[in-house]
């Protein structure tokens, strides 16, 4: 084991998704030094789909990044309701959604923040905290190298854990995952499609909702479809101990699974990269302890319902640099802040990401009835200026949380 300690305002970001490169990105802008450490031997390619709301978008064009992200919204989409039989009928598109949210991929959103780093900031593969000691005017932090086993105890000013859902930075400090996660009782299953759905164009967007269960198409412009399976459980743990596949094929049985919904599940099993794992929340009283703080899904996980995932892992990392500048000699002045500021908005996220599973995956037959009521009063060229109408003040989504 090695030793090191380094004077200055050294911060360790743990995970290098979206939150931890957007985090790195605005510290070294207000004057910090960043070790980026990543558990994965490399960078992630590919990835699932992205809505960016307002926003994101908001933080994305201050931190420099937006235009390299892109949209890949093709101005043609369509959206179909479908059923097993692939009886069809028009469905809403998400140019009826309030916000009008750039469609992007992971690596879209990832690639742009990686991009915008400066070369010298230090990114280390295959290393994961094993030990935290976060008292005093710093943080004593231990890694380990996953292939070597090397271990290596360094001081830091700072730690910020964005290292996901099941954050190794929160259990070291904080607690069990037990104590943090809310389970929503559902499975999730994403993955990138081969070829279009058949007998549909490439900017096509399907769902089939059933109740309990659905499958969700999401189209891009120049690029293949994303498919998003949905669907309830009694039991999490036994999803994991068959492969994800059969898990999934025996939640859409045992009704025949007709010409589209077969198509899915056939290229999902076929995927390169997939996701596939339960919904959990995480709710925590604090998102700080000392000189450690965590941030994204390892702090608030919105759950892919919410689509606001992206969106508040670069505003919170955004926020996060404002409040250490607005404080530069009192870190522990500048993380109340920031969690003062940031805390009832990601609360207000969580409760409409409870209200989006039942249009994604309606629970039961009620919700089965009055989403499809939705579906129509959103898609029908008569009643859309109605809905535009009733929606027009929700605008959670469009909310520039850094700037208010």
């Amino acid at each position: 084991m090695t030793t090191s300690a380094t004077h200055g305002r050294r911060v360790l970001i743990v995970g290098l998704g979206i939150a931890g490169i957007a985090t790195a990105l605005r510290l070294h802008r207000a004057g910090w030094e960043p070790v980026i450490i990543e558990r994965a031997p490399e960078r992630r390619n590919g990835g699932y789909f992205i809505a960016l709301f307002g926003t994101g978008q908001a933080s994305a064009k201050r931190l420099g990044v937006l235009e390299a992200m892109g949209n890949r919204k093709h101005p043609q989409t369509k959206t179909y309701e479908v059923d097993r039989a692939n009886r069809r009928r028009k469905g809403m598109t998400f140019a009826d959604v309030p916000g009008e949210p750039r469609m992007l991929l992971r690596g879209d959103v990832e690639n742009a923040l990686f991009n915008a780093l400066p070369e010298r900031v230090e990114i280390r593969f295959s290393t994961v905290p094993t030990g935290m000691d976060p008292g005093g005017r710093g943080v004593d932090v231990t890694t380990t190298h996953t292939k070597t086993g090397e271990t290596v105890t360094e001081h830091f000013d700072l730690v910020v854990g964005a290292d996901g859902m099941r954050s190794t930075v929160r259990k070291l400090v904080f607690g069990p995952h037990e104590d943090f996660l809310y389970p929503l009782n559902y499975m999730i299953g994403a993955a990138i499609l081969s070829e279009p759905v058949r007998g549909y164009h490439l900017h096509d967007g399907l769902v089939l909702a059933e109740t309990g269960r659905s499958a969700w198409v999401f189209p891009f412009a120049g690029h293949n479809p994303g498919v998003l399976f949905s669907y309830h459980v009694d039991d999490i743990d036994a999803q994991f101990r068959r492969p994800p596949i059969e898990s999934m094929r025996r939640a859409y049985g045992p009704e025949p699974e007709g010409p589209v919904l077969r198509q899915l599940l056939d290229d999902f099993a076929a995927a390169d990269e997939y996701l596939f794992d339960s919904v959990n929340q995480v709710r925590m009283n604090r998102w700080h302890k000392g000189r450690v703080v965590l941030v994204g899904d390892a702090a608030w996980c919105l759950t892919l319902y919410s689509g606001m995932g992206a969106s508040t892992g670069m505003a919170g990392s955004e926020l996060l640099g404002n409040m250490l500048e607005k404080y530069p000699d009192d870190v522990g002045r500048a993380l109340v802040a920031w969690e003062e500021k940031l805390r009832p908005f990601i609360t207000s996220l969580q409760a409409d990401g409870l209200r989006m599973r039942a249009l994604f995956t309606p629970s039961g037959e009620a919700q089965r009835i009055l989403r499809a009521a939705f579906v129509r009063l959103a898609s029908s060229p008569v009643t859309r200026p109605i809905f535009r109408r009733l929606t027009i003040n929700d605008q959670l989504k469009m909310r520039d949380i850094v700037a208010q």
